[in-house]
């Protein structure tokens, strides 16, 4: 039988070669996974033999990790913010991105008020948790249009006995206003953006959940005003954007907006929205600024 060590040198050469990243990282996880055990059992017994049972088991899933399907689909989770989520195919996988959405969302709730909060298309629910946990006076509020991406979130939900409420339904509709906080990932993407995503995305997140249209703008130039709308005055709005998403939100921001902030990711681009209702909500006042 092989060692562990063995087993994981094998594997990552296999990831390495379907052009991976990080393959002995992910060869470390999976094989971890199929143990039942954190990845430092693994330092601590490297010449331990690998039972036939879980032998087959973690070849299976390094082949298909290998074929594209994405590591959090294999082992069903993905870390947070410091807490590990459920995730299926179902909702989108959290991203680092998002966490940036997250931040940006604690600054402007006060840590002990009382406020209104909604994340328009929750996916997994890791904003909404997140925000509930972090915020505790904060009554928190989720929609999605997918009844599947509920049920993950509401799993989500209860793992963590974050008391949000979930509804089915697009952007505000049905729900009564006016909110503190209106945070946002929506679908970004346009088709053409898709056809040259990596194949975890292209093949394995949920089509309705990336794209937005041909222009891939479609649902800022729907949630922009809706968001308007539903927020007291000096109420924020955040949203998460794709990487070439700033210029077209930006002309979408001309009224109604007394301040408006991009930030930038680890990579430079522009990919988070904070921005806060006028006092008059017919004010054309925008004052841009960036980090």
């Amino acid at each position: 039988m092989p060692t562990l060590h063995q087993e994981i040198a094998q594997a990552a050469a296999a990831l390495e070669q379907a052009g991976k990243d990080s393959p002995h990282l992910q060869a470390e996880v999976l094989l971890a996974w199929v143990l039942g055990q954190p990845r430092s059992y693994l330092f601590a017994h490297p010449e331990e033999a690998l039972a036939p049972k879980f032998e087959a088991r973690y070849r299976g899933l390094v082949a298909r990790r290998a074929a594209g399907e994405p590591l959090q689909h294999l082992t069903g989770e993905q870390e947070f913010f410091g807490r590990r989520f459920e995730v299926t195919p179902a909702a989108l996988i959290p991203r680092p991105e998002t966490e940036l959405a997250v931040q940006a969302a604690l600054e402007v709730l006060a840590p002990d008020a009382p406020a209104q909060v909604l994340d328009i298309g929750t996916g997994s629910g890791c904003i909404a948790v997140t925000l509930a946990l972090e915020r505790p006076n904060a009554r928190v509020r989720a929609t999605d249009c997918s009844a599947a991406a509920l049920e993950v979130a509401r799993v989500n939900a209860r793992n963590w006995a974050a008391p949000v409420e979930f509804a089915e339904g697009d952007l505000l509709a049905g729900l009564e206003g006016p909110f503190d906080l209106i945070i946002s990932n929506p679908p970004y993407l346009s088709e053409a953006d898709l056809a040259q995503a990596a194949i975890e995305v292209r093949e394995h997140d949920p089509h309705e959940a990336l794209v937005a249209g041909p222009r891939g703008t479609e649902v800022y130039s729907r949630l922009i005003p809706a968001a308007r709308k539903g927020l007291r005055p000096e109420g924020w709005l955040v949203l998460e954007m794709g990487y070439a998403s700033a210029e077209p939100v930006r002309k979408m921001l001309k009224a109604g907006w007394d301040g408006v902030e991009f930030r930038r990711d680890l990579q430079g681009w522009e990919r988070v929205l904070v921005a806060r209702g006028a006092e008059d909500p017919s004010s054309s006042s925008t004052a841009l600024k960036w980090l």
